[in-house]
């Protein structure tokens, strides 16, 4: 079975990357084909042509060299500035929070001022997350994020994620209140399996959401339509997971060459469930062998793309033998994505403030079991001060190496660094 899957992973891998790739090829091939076309050159042309040849080796050389130790900088100013933050700092940035969670304001935020520079200053959190409510017209919501962004990098010259989800369709805060491009559901593109059509909605929405300021989406879902029941419905490309992998690609891809951060979601997969997280526990029986069979190839297909996030559901799923929500599972999380799918980029947990996680968890218990299961960020605690001081707490009596803290945030910047965000 494990080498059936790996071939399997290794196919959806292979396809995604020709599918998304073909214009590249394309390119190569006329490339080719002129180079062709001037063969029948004269002795003193091809002395010239080894010349150059030679000159553009050592460029290229040179040039990889200044690549190696520029990345080599980066990761020393990355440790360096980790080394430098408090274990208090360090775990705020394990956070993205709503504006209202983050301030503490009794109502819908709307700007950001005062109020939300005194928050940054306390709770220096790693991002920002914002509904359909928080975003009244274009201009209001380019002001908003700019101002937050500025606090965050003048208080700390480590700026934030501003995150939203839009997926397009029936999930998409900025098209329904903005007046940005909207489209279907990807149950609609799903069933043509055009992988181009994929990576324009990327491209499209990355470049509306980058305008206004944001810099992470919480998209595309990756789940298989497996059961007619799940709460997901129409928001999943297909039921078949070579098209959810092939197409979640186009739109991972697509959203991070306009710049914008993209996120699986809700691994394991929610697809053959019939629950609804939101309200409770969700229990799927779905044996390892089944999630290698079709959930675990549609994900793959993303991360064969280079996902920069991939958001881990709240789903009890029988196969992980541990009874636990997917985000607090060391089994899901570290065996499953990061050690079988070999994801190696910034996992998050769906929201906790959703009954799932409400209903038989403390805020700062469901964070510190999800860092302890190998999560880097936490979605929207219940209570933030509550659930900071836990993991603060955890660390100091050994519940949590602070080590493992340190990885994250180590990821959590190098990322930020990627994207422009540390100063």
């Amino acid at each position: 079975m494990k080498k059936t899957t790996a071939l399997w992973y290794g196919t959806a891998a292979a396809l995604c990357v020709l599918l998304i790739g073909c214009r590249s090829q394309n390119i190569s091939d006329s490339a080719a084909t002129r180079h062709a076309g001037n063969a029948d050159s004269s002795p003193a042309d091809a002395s010239s042509q080894a010349a150059n040849s030679d000159t553009q080796e050592a460029a290229s050389a040179e040039n990889s060299t200044e690549a190696a130790e520029s990345s080599s900088q980066e990761a020393a100013s990355v440790s360096e500035r980790v080394q430098q933050m408090t274990l208090e700092e360090k775990v705020c940035q394990k956070f993205i929070v709503t504006p209202e969670s983050l301030t503490g304001f009794n109502g819908t935020v709307v700007a950001a001022g005062d109020m939300t520079r005194t928050a940054l200053e306390t709770y220096p959190v790693g991002g920002l997350i914002y509904f359909s409510a928080n975003l009244e017209t274009q201009e209001q919501t380019r002001e908003m994020l700019t101002n937050t962004q500025n606090y965050a990098q003048e208080l700390s010259g480590i700026g934030v994620f501003l995150a939203v989800d839009e997926e397009g369709g029936t999930v998409a805060r900025a098209a329904d209140s903005l007046g940005t491009t909207a489209f279907s559901d990807m149950s609609v593109y799903g069933a043509d399996a055009d992988t181009e059509k994929a990576n324009e909605i990327g491209s499209t929405i990355g470049n509306d959401l980058k305008a206004l300021g944001f810099n992470l989406d919480f998209a595309p879902v990756a789940d298989v339509n497996l059961n007619s029941k799940n709460e997901l419905g129409n928001r999943i490309f297909s039921s078949d997971p070579a098209v959810v992998a092939s197409m979640s690609a186009g739109v991972v891809t697509g959203l991070q060459n306009s710049g914008v951060c993209a996120t699986l979601k809700h691994f394991p997969g929610l697809g053959a469930g019939d629950g609804n997280t939101h309200r409770g526990s969700v229990y799927i029986e779905r044996t390892l062998e089944e999630l290698e069979q079709a959930e675990f190839p549609a994900f793959q297909g993303g991360i064969a793309a280079g996902a920069d996030f991939v958001m881990v559901g709240h789903q009890i799923t029988s196969g992980s033998g541990d009874n636990l929500p997917g985000d607090l599972s060391a089994v899901v999380v570290t065996q499953w994505l990061k050690n079988e799918l070999g994801f190696q980029g910034i996992v998050i947990t769906d929201a906790q403030n959703m009954g799932a996680i409400t209903a038989n968890y403390s805020p700062g218990e469901a964070a510190v079991q999800s860092f302890a299961a190998g999560v880097d960020i936490v979605l929207m605690p219940d209570d933030l001060p509550e659930a900071v001081d836990a993991v603060v707490k955890a660390v100091e009596n050994g519940t949590l190496e602070e080590s493992s803290i340190d990885e994250s945030v180590t990821k959590i910047l190098t990322k930020k660094e990627k994207s422009g965000l540390l100063s």
